[in-house]
């Protein structure tokens, strides 16, 4: 089972369920895995606890053996019904720090906690005051302490930590603030860090027209809240991203790694809008699918359940994802244990740049970060329990 909010008011994420069914169906036309073909069902957990947990009773109804590259932010709603069927949640968006605590689960990137640290250790070198911009919500709750993180390993002082609402349909109240603190110095140009999921397009909005009153600051956030598509919804070169730096898991969507998953969706899903190879859902939601088939491949024609998938990932699997992320590699306790996220086994980001237009892997020296680096040791350093 693939689950997504879809058709709310706040956050959406069509694309990962989309993608999943296009996977199968992929899959299925080439022989299945192990001549089984593979059946995907798909849950709209509709941004609410309530759909949270009745996507994971769902699921164990359904005896589904594994929930695969989801998205959702009510951790305490759904792991309690999967835990109890004894189901693996592999890949989940990272969304909640939960993802990273769970035994049966299995996250495939380093979540919003790499992603803001990262984001915190790009700007140090290059900001004054910085103003983070995010969600008055559980899961934004966590997000203050992980970009600043980042910014200690670079030696800056914590951000200014602004609250919005959700689902708000303006933000010039939001935007005003944020500018007010980021433009406080006038000796160094300051950032402003809009972390608001699907809103950030709609704070966007409000922030261009109250900017104009102020002096130039420098945009910052991290994929998810931003992509291609909305960078060109808003102007491309001449939009108010231009020169924004981005935080994200993996490569470009322009990278050659990513052909497998750009010819599947090709092949089974073209000119299905709701799926963005450059989303980062529909990213995740490929690489978790990945994860599923070495599984199922290393499994071969034994029995399929919930409890031989979860036993093959803790058996010393490891999976390669064509170089979109390390090998992945589950075992009892990571690294990153020791401040509250024991699941973690990727904690690399990319520092992307919005040059011309266009969303490119940053080039040495911008922002201190080069290509693809791991935010392991900033995490350990991160005072998040």
């Amino acid at each position: 089972m693939t689950w997504a909010p879809q058709d709310t008011d706040a956050t959406n994420k069509p694309g990962m369920p989309a993608m999943a069914l296009a996977y199968a169906k992929w899959i299925n036309t080439h022989g299945g895995i192990n001549g089984r073909k593979l059946q995907v069902l798909t849950c709209n957990d509709h941004n609410d606890s309530v759909g949270a947990a009745k996507c994971a009773r769902y699921a164990a109804d359904e005896n589904v053996v594994a929930v695969v590259g989801s998205y959702s932010q009510f951790t305490d709603s759904y792991s309690a019904p999967l835990e109890g069927a004894g189901i693996p949640y592999i890949g989940g968006y990272g969304v909640t720090n939960d993802e990273f605590t769970g035994q049966m689960s299995y996250p495939v990137n380093g979540g919003q906690p790499a992603l803001l640290a990262g984001l915190g250790k790009a700007l140090a070198g290059a900001c004054g005051n910085i103003a983070l911009v995010r969600p008055d919500s559980i899961a934004g709750d966590e997000l203050p302490v992980l970009l600043d993180s980042g910014l200690k390993a670079g030696g800056h002082v914590k951000a200014g930590d602004q609250l919005a609402e959700e689902d708000a349909t303006e933000y010039g109240d939001r935007a005003d603030q944020a500018l007010r603190y980021a433009t406080k110095d006038v000796t160094r140009k300051g950032c402003v860090v809009p972390a608001l999921g699907d809103r950030t397009d709609t704070f966007m909005d409000s922030f261009r027209r109250e900017r104009e009153s102020f002096p130039s600051v420098r945009l910052a956030t991290v994929l998810g809240s931003v992509d291609q598509t909305v960078i060109n919804a808003t102007g491309g070169a001449s939009g108010p991203y231009e020169g924004a730096y981005i935080t994200g898991w993996y490569p470009p969507a322009s990278d050659s790694r990513w052909d497998p998953m750009k010819k599947v969706i090709n092949e089974e899903a073209f000119g299905d809008t709701r799926i963005d190879p450059a989303d980062a859902g529909v990213q995740t939601t490929w690489i978790a699918y990945t994860v599923l088939k070495a599984v199922l491949d290393r499994i071969g024609a034994g029995e399929v359940t919930a409890d031989s998938v979860r036993r093959t990932l803790d058996d010393g699997l490891r999976v390669s994802t064509g170089g979109l992320t390390p090998t992945l590699h589950w075992t009892y306790s990571s690294t990153l244990a020791s401040v509250g996220f024991p699941r973690m086994v990727n904690a690399d980001v990319t520092l992307q740049v919005v040059q011309d237009g266009r969303l490119v892997a940053a080039r040495r020296g911008v922002g201190g970060l080069d290509g693809t680096t791991d935010m392991t040791r900033t995490l350990e350093n991160a005072d998040v329990q």
